[in-house]
């Protein structure tokens, strides 16, 4: 009876060890997709500079272009360096790799090619640049909505992306267009004051199916964060 209750205490010790260690992954997974949203949320003081700062610091419309340019170099200098270099990895880690998925450690990181995709869509709408605005807000936001609540709340999976999380994306991009967007200055001036219902809704729709499927050309499979924005841009052009 002592050793089948000994037996009984070393299995729930084991399980509240295991149950522990799951949970602590769980955590650590959890912070770090937050904290990588949290830069990518960051990554809205691209649209905000690349409408707003011309226009209040009366700037030609290309300073935006050079800036995220120059930057997009030195992610690109600096990932090629940590590719090549274990000292130069071993710092960018230790300073970055909370923020990073596994993957990326080995991989270009999602923050250069969102510099990449901001910096796209600064030189194709230099002339429209509420276009850049808009693609690259949505994305932003819509992206994290759906990264958040698809690890969250995700049921119905599809590869590695959740029809929940893709829901949350629509709703996120639904709400911008039609019912923010409108009171910001300047942003709608070209549209009328305000998309048309119809067109905020294909719109929303247009770039939840982007986020939700995986572009690859000739098996290659290319960054989300670097060709949503940029064909939401050429949509919305069109609008």
């Amino acid at each position: 009876m002592i050793i089948y209750s000994s037996l009984i205490d070393l299995s729930i010790i084991n399980f509240k060890h295991n149950t522990y260690l799951l949970h602590g992954e769980y955590m650590k997974l959890e912070k770090q997709e937050i904290l990588r949203k949290l830069l990518h949320i960051a990554a809205l003081l691209m649209p905000i500079g690349i409408f707003y700062v011309p226009e209040i610091f009366n700037l030609s419309k290309w300073v935006p272009v050079y800036v995220l340019g120059t930057l997009l170099f030195a992610s690109v200098l600096t990932e090629v360096a940590r590719f090549k270099s274990s000292f130069v990895q071993k710092i960018f880690l230790k300073f970055f790799k909370n923020m990073m998925r596994k993957k990326e450690e080995f991989r270009i990181t999602g923050s250069t090619y969102i510099l990449g995709s901001g910096f796209l869509c600064s030189l194709f709408f230099v002339n429209r640049p509420e276009i850049s605005f808009i693609a690259l807000f949505v994305f932003i936001l819509g992206d994290a909505a759906a990264a958040l609540v698809g690890i969250e709340f995700g049921k119905i999976k599809i590869r590695n992306k959740s029809l929940e999380g893709s829901a949350a994306c629509f709703l996120t991009v639904f709400i911008l267009i039609y019912f923010v967007f409108p009171y910001f200055p300047g942003i709608m001036e070209n549209f009328g004051g305000c998309l048309l219902l119809k067109h905020a809704l294909q719109l929303s729709f247009i770039v939840a199916l982007l986020e939700f499927y995986t572009i690859k050309i000739f098996g290659t499979e290319i960054n989300d964060n670097l060709y949503v924005p940029v064909l939401t841009g050429f949509v919305l052009f069109l609008i």
